[in-house]
Parts: C-alpha cells; structure tokens; sequence
C-alpha cells in the first residue's frame, strides 16, 4: 500500500527513502466499507483523501433534495471538499464510498508541516490541485457547451475503467441526463 503513495508521488517529485518514511509518517490509513460516509454536508472536512483502493462519489444535495454527482474518485485519485478542507468550513459536499476503500489521508494541519519540512511536497500538492482544477474547468465547459452524447462519448473516452464499476444512473446524473438518456446511448 505504501508503494502506491509513493508512485503517486514520484510521478511528479523523486523522494529518497528518508523522504518518504517523512511523508508517510503525515499521513493515516483510513477503511471505509460501501455505503460509508467520508464527509457529510454540514460538518467539518478533516481530511484530504489519497484512494488507494476502492471507488468513492462526492455530490451536493440541494434544497429540493436532489442529488448532484461532481466528482467520483478510483485508485490513484484525491478527493476532499476543498472548499472546506481548505478553508477550515463545513463541508458543502458529501463523499460516499461505492465500494469498500482504503485510503491515505493527512489533515490540513499535517500537510502544511509536511511541506514546511519538504518543500518538494509543496510543489507536488500545487500541481495535485492545478490538475484537480483543470479537470473540474474541462467538466463545467462539458456540462455547458457539449450535448448528451458527446458527454457521455467523453466520458467514455476519460474514464473507460469506470464505466464498467458505477452503476448507470450514478453515470447518468453526472454527465446531467436521464437514465433513459444514458440507455439510449450506451446500445
């Protein structure tokens, strides 16, 4: 499990053993079994996740009580409510687990030691969030300029190991169709 880290890491910044035995000592092992809440609308946002193992949706509830999927997050993925990891707030998201996961979590507190202690974290993390913000631009100008089948053909094109472990009407939510929608597209 550590080597997964590790790999993450190193596919941006080379660690030495030191280094690493310095990074990992920041973070914790978190098990969450399907089902399971890993952040809740309304409470505090502890930690940034690391999916080492397992399938996990952030999505917002809104006033009327509908779902919206933002984000679903495999192995090798970050997911957090950054708005509130962040900025120390409660959280506006929730993050469930689809399937049973494993994960490296470190609190906001450990991660800015951690890149006081060594600066090429620092780096690391900003091109973590750069990418992360990249992705979530590409999904918003998706969602407004592309049809139903050119999202889902993105989708496809994006994510071809999800498309098999999420369930369809979680895909149809996020790209913002019907499950009839969806149906029609993937024959």
């Amino acid at each position: 499990m550590e080597e997964i880290l590790r790999q993450q890491i190193e596919k941006i910044v080379p660690l030495t053993d030191d280094e690493f035995q310095l990074v990992l000592s920041h973070f914790s092992v978190g098990k969450y079994k399907k089902h399971q809440y890993i952040v809740q609308q309304g409470n505090p946002v502890p930690y940034v996740h690391f999916v080492v193992k397992g399938l996990l949706k952030s999505f917002y509830i809104d006033k009327s009580g509908k779902s919206h999927i933002l984000q679903f997050a495999m192995e090798d993925w970050w997911i957090t409510d950054n708005q509130g990891f962040y900025n120390e707030q409660n959280a506006t998201l929730n993050i469930d687990c689809l399937e049973d996961a494993q994960t490296y979590y470190i609190t906001l507190e450990n991660r800015e030691k951690l890149c006081a202690e060594l600066q090429k974290m620092e780096f690391f993390f900003l091109q973590k969030m750069t990418a992360g913000n990249i992705a979530l631009q590409n999904r918003i100008l998706s969602l407004m300029s592309k049809n139903s089948e050119e999202r889902y053909i993105q989708f496809i094109q994006l994510y071809p190991d999800l498309i098999h472990r999420i369930p369809k009407t979680l895909i149809a939510s996020y790209l913002g169709i019907s499950r009839e929608t969806l149906s029609r597209l993937s024959h």
